[in-house]
């Protein structure tokens, strides 16, 4: 990754609610995302699950009770994420969490249209 693109908001606040399984990130251009964990694990920009291009994406299933066990900064562009599961490959750029943050609503639908298209299931 070459790094941000020059007009990419930072984080300001970033928390790890436990309890209700959410990260919130507050950026500088106003705008406050809570990401579900679920939705970070199964949106992981990691190899693993987009796989090495087009067409290659491994659809992920049963991730619905899956925990952050750890979450790092990476210099000042990133977090890197590991999830209860053993996933930890994932690098996510500031960049990737503010735009998942204005499109979460259509990216976890058509995950979850995915998801029943492929006769899959959040919980197993």
């Amino acid at each position: 990754m070459a790094g941000l693109e020059k007009n990419t908001p930072s984080p300001t606040e970033i928390k790890l609610h436990k309890q209700s399984r959410l990260l919130e990130i507050a950026f500088s251009d106003g705008n406050t995302f809570s990401f579900p964990f679920e939705f970070l694990r199964v949106h992981s920009p990691s190899a693993e699950v987009r796989g090495h291009g087009p067409g290659q994406e491994v659809l992920q299933t049963g991730k619905k009770d899956v925990d952050i066990s750890d979450i790092e900064p990476v210099g000042r562009y990133a977090l890197k994420i590991a999830f209860s599961d053993g996933h930890d490959t994932g690098i996510y750029s500031w960049d990737l969490l503010h735009d998942y943050g204005i499109n979460q609503e259509k990216l976890w639908g058509n995950y979850l249209a995915r998801l029943a298209d492929a006769g899959g299931s959040r919980t197993a």
